[in-house]
């Protein structure tokens, strides 16, 4: 059956809101914000985002404004869709107009607070209804129509219908949740695990190059497998349903991000073990790595829950100088032995 047809505002011109502009215009009306009128200029002009999906062209249907009011304006009746970093979250939602319904994109804990979406959205906006939209996905892959599951998650059961009405076609088939801390949880630990995931990766790469041994296959599935027990044991402590983190966006997302060769966390990890100081690897990347930027907030939120994550707190000792790839590795592996459920 086919989605009635609605105004839908992405605001935020990266990857990830580029690509679902272009997924969602086909069936209805978006509007495309971007924060640099430059950049909304190139893009009219060339109808492609040169800087972040240079391979995918922007359809003739899809609007590009760099005026917020009037994109704003668009969605208020239909869905707003908020596509900025973590950062960039609250003051977004303290923008929206009365009587919007918003979802938002970004993965993490947020700086200072260690908030999750909402939570912000429940000091920020709490009469809107809002919720978020995650799960294993590759920007690039879902501006090509490649087949791609995702959550549109919520407190409220009808704004988590709009979201799959939004967003759910052929090729991304979107399901319902009203667990959106499991959701959140889960998008924001992947890309912390994600990094360590590509650490292990790179020793073995580097050792192989020596014709040595370093971690291999058993090493990234025991760290994937701990990772998300870690990312279990967080979302239990602040409210999720368990069978949340079992899913799209908690062990889809952590198997992609760990694993896939689009992902910006995981090379982060390949590139600190190719022994690259963290500002060198962030200017070679070029684009966000929100693993980077929220490891230590998840951590510091996973303390104050009474929650022990050392794999997450190997990848802060790393990120922050305090050990070398190797030695976290080291430190991981030389930990007491437990039972596995505990």
């Amino acid at each position: 059956m086919t989605a009635p047809r609605m105004k839908i505002s992405v605001l935020g011109a990266g990857a990830w809101g580029t690509a679902l502009a272009i997924a969602a215009s086909a069936r209805h009306e978006v509007t495309l914000w971007a924060r640099d009128a430059a950049a909304v200029d190139a893009m009219r002009a060339g109808r492609r985002n040169a800087r972040y999906l240079p391979e995918s062209p922007l359809p003739e249907a899809l609007a590009l404004t760099g005026d917020l009011d009037a994109a704003l304006a668009h969605g208020r009746e239909g869905l707003i869709v908020i596509a900025t970093p973590m950062s960039g979250l609250r003051g977004m939602l303290a923008r929206l107009p009365d009587g919007a319904r918003a979802q938002w994109l970004c993965k993490g804990f947020e700086a200072g607070t260690g908030l999750l979406g909402h939570e912000i959205a429940r000091e920020v906006a709490p009469r809107l209804a809002t919720g978020i939209l995650s799960g294993p996905s590759f920007a690039q892959e879902v501006a090509a129509g490649q087949p791609t599951a995702l959550v549109s998650a919520s407190g409220d059961a009808a704004l988590a219908a709009l979201g799959v009405q939004a967003f759910h076609s052929e090729r991304l088939r979107v399901y319902s949740s009203a667990d959106p801390v499991g959701v959140e949880v889960g998008g924001a630990v992947k890309n912390v695990l994600a990094i360590a995931v590509g650490i292990a990766d790179g020793l073995r790469l580097a050792a192989e190059a020596k014709g040595l041994k370093g971690p291999g296959l058993n090493a990234r599935a025991a760290l994937i497998t701990r990772g998300l027990a870690e990312m279990q044991r967080l979302a239990l402590a602040l409210g999720a349903q368990p069978e949340t983190l079992l899913g799209l966006a908690g062990l889809g997302d952590l198997v992609l991000t760990a694993t896939g060769d689009l992902s910006r966390n995981r090379r982060v990890g390949l590139l600190l073990a190719e022994g690259l100081d963290l500002p060198a690897i962030l200017a070679k990347l070029g684009h966000v790595a929100e693993g980077v930027y929220s490891a230590a907030t998840v951590l510091a939120r996973a303390r104050r829950a009474g929650v022990d994550m050392p794999i997450t707190a190997a990848v802060v000792e790393v990120l922050e100088g305090r050990l070398t790839t190797h030695a976290a590795m080291d430190a991981l592996m030389g930990r007491q032995a437990k039972a596995e459920w505990q």
